[in-house]
């Protein structure tokens, strides 16, 4: 499985990720997603959020994702993914996901599974803004 992982302050640009898609003839599904921060968080309204990382470790819990991800579906053929750090204001994207596989259920199913562990296991932190 070929995989991608960026972690960065820079903002995410869908639609360059998006063209820069790489899949073999076999494929039949790219899944995405993208995460937005929203105005509130826990009831309070918010301008943006700061997430900050101790990237090492952060990498390090992605790329066990990304094995047992392999693991439970072996047919995916790419994931790639993008989590900005620092300030990400309210309406902006801060996590772009890509998932490649030959049909749609184990693309969805795995999009759905990475992002669930990894928000349960990957350090980042955030702090909201007012």
């Amino acid at each position: 499985m070929r995989r991608e992982l960026t972690l960065s302050t820079a903002p995410i640009h869908e639609a360059t990720l998006v063209a820069a898609r790489k899949m073999s003839a076999g494929m039949g599904a790219a899944v995405y997603f993208t995460g937005v921060v929203r105005g509130t968080e826990e009831s309070q309204t918010i301008a943006a959020i700061d997430y900050e990382t101790f990237r090492e470790m952060a990498e390090h819990q992605f790329h066990k994702l990304f094995d047992e991800m392999e693991r439970r579906w072996p047919t995916i053929e790419s994931a790639r993914l993008v989590h900005r750090l620092g300030v990400v204001r309210v309406n902006e994207p801060s996590l772009w996901l890509e998932i490649i596989a030959p049909h749609r259920p184990e693309a969805f199913a795995a999009a759905q599974w990475l992002i669930d562990e990894m928000k349960r296991t990957v350090p980042i932190w955030k702090r909201p803004q007012p």
